[in-house]
């Protein structure tokens, strides 16, 4: 189960029993979720896949606000706003608002939300599923209702499979179907580029190119990574199993790769998810210089830099 954040409310504060936004206006950056493992151990009966992931949050994500209004509004802007179509009910964060007041019993805040969308859509880096969290975070803050931890993980993972891991935006260890999760290790002070060609990859079918699904789980991982260095040799040691699915159905990937390795500041580039986003860990004061470097070559391509926690 999910491990408990370790800020922690006083009782009088989880306590408390209010039916109205107690807070006025609340900010938060839904960061992106990027595996920087990912094996896949077995597939149960049902269909689900069986997974062993090390999980980080970088300072990189959206953008969500919410406010006390007349009514729940979800408002979409920022650069990928145009690829989140549908009506809004069926964006994860309504379903998040509807799912909490029915837990909590209480009638859905009235709210004005506004998410700008800042990671691509599809992308192997989890964005709909860390909005859907944060604004499960939110709720609680603003409405003053605080859900046990059980109840929120179960919660959460009636909207997804990975949004029970976003709920505490910490290093992380995903086991079984993404819904075991336990505290991860220290990562160090380290610096981690993202980069997507802006193609979308559908996770189904890079799961069915798979040619083995009974992969090893990771090799002992360390409670303490003492550098980017050790942390890229650990790494070096694991995988993400569906890497090479993905490049052969998206061949942009592989090109993807090649330019962070191209690189002399990333000591590891790897797929995250099912793709097609890629990373690279980097010296943290170097991160920036490679996200330009990047951009003067690729311009067309989704790239973003910052602290890797």
């Amino acid at each position: 189960m999910r491990q408990k954040p370790k800020v922690t409310r006083t009782a009088a504060e989880r306590n408390t029993q209010v039916t109205h936004t107690s807070v006025e206006r609340r900010v938060e950056l839904a960061r992106a979720k990027v595996n920087l493992t990912l094996h896949v151990t077995g597939q149960r009966p049902d269909g689900y896949h069986l997974l062993d992931s090390l999980v980080a949050f970088p300072q990189i994500g959206d953008r969500l606000c919410a406010e006390p209004a007349d009514r729940l509004e979800l408002i979409i802007n920022g650069p990928f706003a145009r690829n989140l179509d549908g009506p809004a009910e069926e964006n994860l964060i309504v379903k998040a608002v509807a799912a909490f007041a029915k837990s909590s019993g209480i009638p859905a805040p009235k709210l004005r939300i506004d998410l700008t969308k800042r990671l691509p859509v599809a992308s192997g880096i989890g964005g709909g599923s860390s909005n859907a969290a944060t604004m499960l975070r939110l709720l609680e803050d603003i409405t003053g209702q605080y859900l046990a931890e059980d109840t929120l993980h179960e919660l959460a993972l009636s909207l997804g499979a990975d949004v029970p891991v976003c709920l505490n935006q910490e290093p992380q260890i995903m086991t079984g179907i993404g819904d075991v999760i336990r505290q991860g290790p220290q990562l160090p002070k380290c610096g981690i580029v993202l980069v997507n060609p802006k193609v979308e990859v559908s996770t189904p079918d890079v799961f069915r190119s798979m040619a083995r699904r009974d992969n090893p789980a990771m090799p002992l991982m360390p409670e303490v990574f003492e550098s980017p260095d050790h942390l890229a040799s650990y790494l070096a040691t694991c995988r993400n199993d569906l890497q090479e699915p993905a490049i052969s159905l998206c061949p942009e990937i592989d090109s993807t790769l090649s330019a962070l390795e191209g690189s002399d500041h990333i000591k590891l580039a790897r797929m995250s998810g099912s793709g097609a986003t890629c990373f690279g860990l980097c010296e943290q004061e170097e991160a920036l210089e490679v996200e330009r470097a990047l951009r003067a070559s690729f311009g067309n391509w989704w790239i973003a830099a910052g602290a890797l926690t």
